[in-house]
């Protein structure tokens, strides 16, 4: 794996969410992986993309590295505009040949018409909720984790054939923000999954 294709899927709310921290998290995985030897290219999304442009970077690219902050559990509403625009674009030739299953062979299950097989990505995510929201039972997200509430775009890049690397996220980003704490662990966190890939 040398190419790595990072999305900043920020989208900003003047006074509220201006972005800084999401951009500051991709331009140090911009830093630790051009360190590392990787050939990276970026797509922010508030700035704009092409469609045909964003196809020829998943071609290119053997890790996809997904920034975002949480809206209301989910991606901001552009980067789903991305998602849908981009990602059923790529049907036919670059990320999905159909949904897997075929009257031929009933054995082809659902998921299984991806074409980016051996390539893998990573979520990284920044949120309000404190990380014990997520951990105990008995909190808000039901002890079911980040990957838990964000499945679905784990199986969206699962339908693509992709392998996840492990997620990061940011915790208490407006009440009790620990930036430098959460660079270090971010730059740990890279260097570990991406080296042992």
């Amino acid at each position: 794996m040398k190419n790595i294709l990072l999305i900043n899927a920020h989208q900003r709310y003047e006074g509220f969410a201006e972005g800084k921290l999401n951009q500051t998290l991709i331009d140090t995985a911009n830093d630790v992986l051009t360190g590392m030897g990787y050939d990276v290219k970026t797509t922010i999304v508030e700035k704009g993309y092409d469609i045909a442009e964003e196809l020829e970077k998943y071609k290119w690219t053997d890790v996809v590295f997904v920034q975002t902050p949480v809206y209301w559990m989910s991606v901001p509403y552009i980067f789903k505009k991305y998602i849908d625009e981009v990602y059923t674009s790529g049907m036919g030739e670059v990320l999905w040949k159909d949904d897997g299953r075929t009257r031929s062979d009933i054995s082809k299950k659902y998921g299984s018409g991806g074409l980016m097989n051996g390539k893998k990505y990573m979520i990284s995510t920044t949120w309000n909720a404190p990380l014990e929201a997520f951990q105990e039972p008995n909190q808000f997200f039901d002890g079911k984790g980040v990957d838990g509430v964000f499945m679905w775009l784990h199986k969206t890049y699962q339908f693509f054939g992709m392998t996840a690397l492990p997620t990061f996220s940011c915790h208490d980003v407006l009440k009790s923000a620990e930036v430098e704490n959460d660079l270090k662990r971010f730059k740990q966190h890279l260097n570990s999954a991406l080296n042992h890939s």
